[in-house]
């Protein structure tokens, strides 16, 4: 049981060790700079990544067709 114990705080310093040193290692620059967006520049970024998103569905779609589609209407076209 006590090897348990030993265990747990072992691993409870190795946890404690590593939080203390992330404002400190190469993140750390990253993790102070960075900030809250506004939500003005949140619903942009939300809008600009819909838009992302309904184009590339779009693109597969026309894509889904061109596959699907076409051979029957050229297959009919050269009957």
């Amino acid at each position: 049981m006590s090897g348990v114990v030993e265990k747990g705080w072992e691993t409870q310093r190795r946890v404690e060790e590593r939080v203390k040193r992330l404002g400190k290692g190469k993140y750390g620059r990253v993790l102070r700079m960075a900030r809250r967006p506004t939500s003005d520049e949140y619903s942009r970024v939300v809008m600009v990544t819909g838009l992302g998103l309904i184009l590339i569905g779009a693109l597969g779609f026309l894509i889904y067709l061109i596959f699907t589609a076409l051979p029957s209407w050229l297959g009919g076209l050269f009957k």
